[in-house]
């Protein structure tokens, strides 16, 4: 019984480990792959838009959802599906703060593989407009 119970608690310690790492991982993927204009706390550089204290709005919607996945820097990225779906619940994580109102499903590595298929030309202008619209829509609630 003891040796089990050694067992299981090593298990869930190697479990939580392994998030560690995913967050690790995730943010060192940010790092390399996305501070360059987004710069490190998520406030964004010169014309990139900041994330922190914003990204979340992008939830409220299916559209915007996809956005995230599909602008360029996301679409184009050198990262695996599974290494973009966690930096992308890395930044919701980190940066959403109260701009995230409903329950954030995280992203899987199948639906930004699907995703990222469709990348945006027009980033700014389908930014614009999709903005527009969530507004639109947080006003008619």
């Amino acid at each position: 019984m003891r040796l089990a119970l050694t067992l299981y608690l090593a298990l869930l310690g190697g479990a939580a480990w392994a998030g560690d790492i995913n967050s690790q991982r995730a943010q060192f993927n940010y790092q390399m792959s996305c501070q360059g204009c987004h710069a490190p706390d998520g406030s964004g550089a010169g014309e990139v838009p900041r994330m922190r204290e914003h990204v979340g709005i992008f939830l409220a919607t299916e559209a915007g959802r996809e956005y995230l996945v599909r602008v360029p820097g996301s679409a184009v990225s050198a990262l695996g599906d599974a290494e973009l779906a966690e930096v992308l619940n890395w930044i919701v994580r980190e940066f959403a703060g109260a701009s995230i109102t409903l329950h954030f499903e995280p992203y899987t590595p199948q639906e930004v593989g699907q995703l990222r298929q469709y990348p945006l030309n027009e980033v700014v202008q389908y930014r614009a407009q999709l903005l527009a619209d969530i507004a639109s829509a947080n006003l008619r609630e």
